[in-house]
């Protein structure tokens, strides 16, 4: 059969799936929210580990995935709910046909109010399958709002670090193309942020729109739009449709807004996850990161309490960490920074044997060791941080430090560095980690 949407036979089978596509909306809704609320709370780890990481290209991407596994799967649960009120009202009217008023024997007032507000049973039915069809629609459109708002910030940000930010680009390409094109990026998005609240008012006015319409074309582009177009114009056309737009975007805020509500209490104590000389977080000591998903805050030792004559202490590697040792030694920076994405798959013969990479190593965690150390009660202890993994799987630097002089009791581990700011060198506590120590 030709798909041609011109041909009679395509229209008649177009016509066929939309009266029977209630089964299939059902069945990909019932195995999406399946899939899709068990893979969430992994989503929510993967996403947590790129932020912890520092990975923010990474941890963009998972916040995306997980944005939009949120909204498909409250839609989606939303759409069953109302088609399983669809077949319970067809059930229904097959056994009481449509609503008798007159069987009531109500009051002339409630009869005509009733006959008014509610008419026809058929009628409730038909608004439900359309709000059934439609919701069930939008739930993929707004996914791609989702990717469109990301492409869009993501311009925005490329165009501000390899653009104008970019020091090996002459100054008429980095300010003189750079800022002009970001000037019209940030107006674009503003104005395809108006026409997208008003449902196209820009592309109305006969004067507004010939202003409008290179900065539709562009956006079209950035925001993938091309490939959804006919979804939002179909929505656009329909009245239904419009009114249920505007009720599901107010609807949303509601949500963000009731999730972010929590019960506070106490006036003075906070529950936070920072460790501090008066509150001891979980994310600063191995044996309470029990649960998939914990992660250590930015340094770890084994336990609150500690019995041996040594004190193992894990630091998380951090982007920021590799920054300050190429501002401390200069010598250590590559030509080319290779930190983030990249393959595997490499066709060049490498840059550096074993040999020179396992030296410059060494001069790696030398210049840690200069930049970082480890103080109890005020006092500075030798460290000799090398590289290794938590227990957590975490990636960092490990040490081990003689504690048998302590006494017993309550002490304050402190995490520190030296801070280049000019000519002055200032210590910094980047963490602060309370335990306790009682020899066996």
């Amino acid at each position: 059969m030709s798909s041609s949407h011109d041909n009679p036979a395509f229209k008649k089978l177009l016509q066929k799936l939309q009266e029977e596509s209630w089964q299939l909306e059902l069945l990909i809704s019932g195995f999406a929210i399946f899939g899709l609320i068990n893979a969430y709370p992994e989503i929510q780890i993967f996403s947590k580990q790129a932020r912890h990481l520092g990975n923010d290209i990474v941890a963009v991407i998972w916040m995306v995935v997980g944005v939009s596994c949120a909204i498909l799967i409250f839609n989606l649960l939303l759409h069953v709910i109302l088609r399983g009120l669809w077949i319970g009202a067809l059930g229904l009217r097959y056994v009481s046909g449509d609503i008798d008023y007159d069987e009531l024997n109500y009051s002339d007032k409630f009869s005509n109010y009733l006959r008014k507000r509610i008419g026809s049973f058929d009628k409730y039915i038909a608004t439900l399958e359309n709000y059934c069809s439609v919701i069930f629609a939008i739930s993929f459109l707004l996914i791609f709002y989702v990717l469109a708002f990301t492409f869009t910030i993501a311009t925005i940000g490329l165009t501000a670090e390899n653009i104008i930010s970019n020091d090996s680009l002459p100054a008429w390409v980095s300010k003189g193309i750079g800022i002009p094109f970001m000037v019209f990026i940030v107006l674009g998005m503003l104005l395809t942020f108006i026409d997208f609240l008003t449902q196209g008012w820009l592309k109305k006015k006969q004067w507004i729109s010939k202003i409008y319409f290179p900065v539709y074309w562009v956006f079209s582009i950035i925001t993938l739009s091309f490939l959804y177009r006919p979804l939002v114009y179909n929505f656009l056309d329909n009245r239904f449709g419009r009114r249920l737009s505007f009720i599901l975007v107010p609807l949303y805020f509601i949500i963000l807004l009731a999730t972010s509500i929590e019960y506070k209490k106490s006036n003075y104590i906070d529950t936070s996850n920072d460790s501090n000389s008066y509150y001891a977080g979980k994310r600063n000591y191995e044996d309470m990161l029990t649960e998939k998903g914990d992660f250590i805050r930015s340094a770890a030792i084994p336990s609150k309490v500690i019995k041996d004559s040594y004190l193992k202490i894990f630091m998380v590697y951090s982007d920021a960490i590799e920054n300050r040792i190429f501002k401390r030694n200069k010598g250590l920076k590559p030509k080319k920074d290779r930190r983030g994405l990249y393959s595997d798959i490499s066709f060049s013969m490498p840059e550096m044997s074993f040999q020179e990479r396992d030296s410059l190593k060494r001069l790696y965690l030398k210049e840690f060791n200069k930049i970082y150390y480890v103080t109890i009660d005020s006092v500075t202890y030798d460290s000799d941080f090398i590289l290794g993994e938590s227990t957590t799987n975490e990636f960092g630097f490990e040490a081990y430090i003689d504690i048998k002089n302590l006494s017993k009791g309550r002490h304050l581990l402190k995490l520190q560095r030296d801070e280049f700011r000019k000519n002055d060198t200032i210590p910094v506590t980047f963490d602060a980690i309370p335990f306790w120590y009682f020899k066996d």
